[in-house]
């Protein structure tokens, strides 16, 4: 008799989210990772990482953690929800899921149901597929069982999504498909089947979806700001009363799903596209913050502020930011000093940067540069306007200061 109802291998921002609201809705689980500080958290009914409504319900669910891999035989079910990043050839890396099978392949028994969880390229489930079935000498719809189900929730609303969101289920025979609806149905009752393909293809058009329309918007704001006019005044008046194609404001657009989906799919295809422009764009904004900022005042031997690190407001995920690259752009016109704070981070970032407190990070700053739209600062916009000096130049492409421009000086802001 099985242990565990479920074990989620990849106890991160999208497993533990899932162990717990599975935990809540009555299964037994338990949660395998390889991090030891985030084992040690969990079993001490400390959420790890910030996700509203978690911090309370992981006092109260049955859910454990472990790295020992092992435990996966125990359990009846099994979810993968471990990273898919993107090589830097464009290219997608499967070592952690590869790494995953290895080791939990001497483990798999007749009747385990796996779902894969994880945001992956066209065919990766197939690939999973071939993996288990030629190193286990089991079949997939007739001795285990395989699906892709993948998650698309919003980080920071996951607790609101996961029983909101249709639950999309990507299998290739009746039996696996039943076995994954029978967990999902208990969060969601919105079920919808397809095959292993047009559900991988599913998460990535929504993240790509995404990433282009905020791309057109980053666009719109470097010709705008060429031409010398002011993108949220024209943003403001295009979408006023207009029936059709609400443009998206401008920002910094990335994360471990946009800054990186794109490539599942462009790596498929030899040419230059939309995909690829796309993130061209996106990447080049950090880059256009410094440029742009240099026709109007130079860098060089000024004390610069950076508000903001985390690759989206009021998180403390900095995975995938595009602020370490906005520093690095800042850092090649030599400024004096280069200050960051972000409120949801720890007093050391990393092993590179400090996390100053708003008053020293804004103390004697010639410029302050907003990488985040964190409400904090939308909150303390008097207050840093206050403190800043008359001359101090602010850059804000997410309009959290509200003067409707990307650059400015301070008596600018309304």
């Amino acid at each position: 008799m099985a242990k565990y109802d479920i074990a989620i291998i990849g106890i991160g921002r999208v497993g533990l989210p899932l162990g717990l609201s599975l935990a809540k809705e009555g299964f037994k689980v338990i949660g395998i990772d390889i991090n030891k500080d985030v084992i040690d958290k969990v079993n001490r009914k400390i959420m790890p990482f910030e996700e509203a409504g978690y911090e309370e319900l992981i006092k109260h669910v049955d859910f454990s953690a472990t790295s020992d891999i092992s435990q996966v035989q125990n359990s009846e079910n099994i979810i993968i929800t471990v990273g898919t990043p993107l090589l830097s050839h464009i290219e997608t890396d499967l070592s952690q899921i590869t790494g995953v099978l290895e080791s939990m392949t001497p483990y798999i028994r007749e009747g385990h149901n796996i779902i894969l969880r994880s945001t992956v390229a066209p065919r990766t489930t197939d690939f999973v597929r071939k993996y288990l079935e030629q190193k286990t000498c089991l079949k997939v719809g007739q001795t285990i069982f395989l699906t892709f189900c993948p998650e698309r929730i919003a980080e920071g609303k996951a607790l609101k999504e996961l029983k909101e969101l249709p639950q999309i289920i990507g299998s290739e025979d009746p039996k696996s498909a039943k076995k994954a609806e029978e967990i999902f149905k208990r969060l969601t009752g919105d079920i919808m089947h397809t095959t292993f393909v047009s559900a991988e293809l599913v998460k990535l058009f929504n993240n790509i979806s995404r990433y282009i329309h905020f791309a057109v918007s980053n666009q719109f704001s470097i010709i705008a700001d060429n031409f010398g006019q002011n993108i949220y005044e024209i943003i403001e008046m295009a979408n006023y009363k207009y029936p059709r194609g609400i443009i998206a404001k401008p920002g910094f657009t990335a994360g471990t799903c946009l800054r990186k989906d794109f490539g599942m799919i462009n790596e498929t295809i030899p040419y230059t596209d939309l995909l690829l422009s796309a993130w061209k764009i996106n990447e080049f904004m950090p880059k256009f913050m410094v440029d742009n900022l240099q026709k109007r005042v130079a860098i060089y031997n000024k004390n610069v502020a950076v508000l903001g690190y985390s690759f989206k407001n009021d998180t403390d995920d900095t995975r995938d930011s595009l602020t370490p690259k906005l520093i690095r752009y800042i850092k090649r016109e030599m400024p004096l000093e280069v200050r960051i704070h972000d409120p949801y981070l720890p007093k050391e970032i990393d092993c590179r940067y400090k996390n100053y407190s708003l008053d020293d990070a804004i103390e004697k700053a010639d410029i302050i540069y907003i990488a985040t739209n964190h409400k904090q600062f939308r909150e303390k916009k008097d207050y840093i306007i206050r403190k800043i000096s008359a001359d101090c130049w602010i850059v804000d492409l997410w309009n959290v200061f509200g003067a409707g421009k990307t650059f400015f000086k301070k008596e600018e802001v309304k």
